[in-house]
């Protein structure tokens, strides 16, 4: 299938004439390979070639780089600061604030790569409105602000009801809290630009060529259908597709994102009253996400366990190509802003997010494999942290010991979701008594003490919602 299918960002980034990496036919030695040409492994790449100008470094993207969860995203550059909370749990408060600040500034360092590199990536540093549109939801956050305020931290504005209705354009966001330092982007047009520059230091990049099969344990061996690579280190920066390895599959559950982009209507935009200047995301369960491109089109997102849930250690195509969930994420939008009306989108798309329980990635060796490093489980929120993930792997690769290979998010994959088939139909119940929850809420109603207990069970995302569990 043409990876263009995968997303409009995608079909955007890739110029008609623009040449693959060749595939890997026959067998090469690396001293560190990398599997996964999206966000992380291109960040990894690009920190070991800063640290280490003459390391040979591999990349291996069983498709092109950018046609996985990176170039299918929303785009929302978002630092740690939302999920402090869990951060604080995990890592104790010092580091919780460490960690925080910094991806904080990997916002702005994103952007400042762009600028140095010349890639454009539709970079722009709008901020995050991140709001309610129920009772319910109103003070989401105040756990959030309460834990960074307790060490003089103070990454959130508060904005009255007022200033939320006039820069969301709706009276459907009735309260929220603002972080400016957020950033957008054109994600497959940041993956493009990534692998271009990592080209341009000399890493070698591989795609259409799938790990088939991984051998060794010191001296690990990547399998592909017509080569093979022997390294020194191997990463792993496979996203949701890392579940092949039960290890990995233990710690993470695999949900789909679905995504619609309109035509330009920038005109369209202003009549309704909506600025569209910032990011938005609401406060339920199922995520409701919202973003403007530079061109004047809406990107609208339902996220959160909301569509297909893969069964077994395969994600495949399962979650690729055209949403099937196109016509209610249509009517989510149309909800959210009535004045709209229901417009009909130029392209819908699906991708898988990798959602860890507490909703921060895990970072280490992977289990028995003292040389294979992964990185999994950033749950909505990896364009940004992707850039930390880069430099933590390099460091675990590089067998440094600094702030990165020792920070907290460098932990053991735990059992924190159960084998198939209860994963599977179990996730079909979870799911189902998410949406009855926020279908409650949106009500004003509160669900019954079933689904609320099921709903408990729903692991950590984008931002925290009421009732979870940290």
């Amino acid at each position: 299938m043409d990876a263009r299918r995968n997303s409009h960002w995608l079909s955007e980034a890739i110029a008609p004439d623009e040449e693959n990496s060749p595939s890997l036919h026959g067998d090469i030695s690396a001293d560190v390979c990398i599997v996964g040409g999206g966000f992380t492994g291109l960040w990894t790449a690009l920190a070991l070639k800063q640290q280490e100008p003459t390391l040979d470094v591999v990349i291996l993207e069983k498709d092109v780089c950018g046609a996985g969860a990176s170039g299918r995203n929303a785009g929302y550059v978002l630092s740690w600061w939302a999920k402090f909370a869990s951060l604080e749990k995990i890592c104790g408060g010092e580091e919780a604030v460490r960690l925080a600040v910094a991806s904080a500034e990997a916002v702005n360092a994103i952007g400042d790569f762009c600028r140095q590199e010349g890639i454009d990536a539709h970079y722009r540093r709008d901020g995050w409105l991140w709001a309610a549109t129920s009772d319910q939801q109103v003070g989401s956050w105040n756990g959030t602000v309460e834990a960074a305020e307790r060490y003089q931290q103070h990454p959130f504005e508060r904005w009255s009801p007022e200033e939320v209705v006039a820069r969301s354009g709706t009276t459907r966001y009735q309260a929220g809290i603002f972080e400016p330092g957020a950033a957008s982007v054109q994600p497959a047009a940041l993956a493009r630009g990534l692998r271009r520059s990592a080209l341009a230091r000399g890493v070698r990049i591989f795609e259409n060529t799938p790990l088939t099969k991984l051998k060794g344990a010191a001296k690990p061996e990547v399998i592909t259908p017509k080569g093979r690579v022997k390294a020194a280190k191997l990463v792993l920066a496979m996203n949701a597709w890392g579940i092949r390895f039960a290890a990995i599959r233990r710690a993470i559950v695999v949900v789909s994102c679905d995504m619609i982009m309109t035509e330009a209507m920038p005109e369209r935009i202003k009549e309704i009253g909506w600025p569209g200047d910032l990011l938005i995301t609401d406060s339920r369960m199922l995520i409701n996400a919202q973003c403007t491109t530079r061109d004047g089109r809406i990107g609208f997102c339902k996220g959160g366990m909301n569509g297909r849930l893969p069964y077994g250690s395969h994600v495949g195509t399962k979650l690729d190509g055209p949403s099937p969930l196109r016509e209610d994420v249509i009517s989510w939008l149309a909800w959210t802003y009535p004045k709209l009306g229901r417009v009909r989108p130029a392209s819908s798309w699906m991708g898988p997010i990798d959602r860890s329980k507490d909703g921060l990635p895990h970072f280490g060796a992977l289990e028995g494999r003292p040389n294979v490093f992964h990185a999994v489980g950033y749950s909505g929120n990896g364009v940004g942290p992707s850039y930390l993930g880069g430099k933590i792997l390099a460091s675990l690769a590089l067998e440094k010991q600094d702030e990165w290979s020792g920070c907290s998010l460098v932990r053991p994959l735990g059992r924190d979701f159960p084998p198939e088939p209860i994963r599977y139909f179990g996730g079909k119940l979870v799911r189902s008594a998410i949406a009855r929850t926020d279908a409650a809420a949106d009500k004003g109603k509160s669900p019954g003490p079933l689904t609320r207990y099921l709903a408990g069970f729903a692991p950590a995302g984008l931002s925290p919602f009421k009732g979870q569990k940290t």
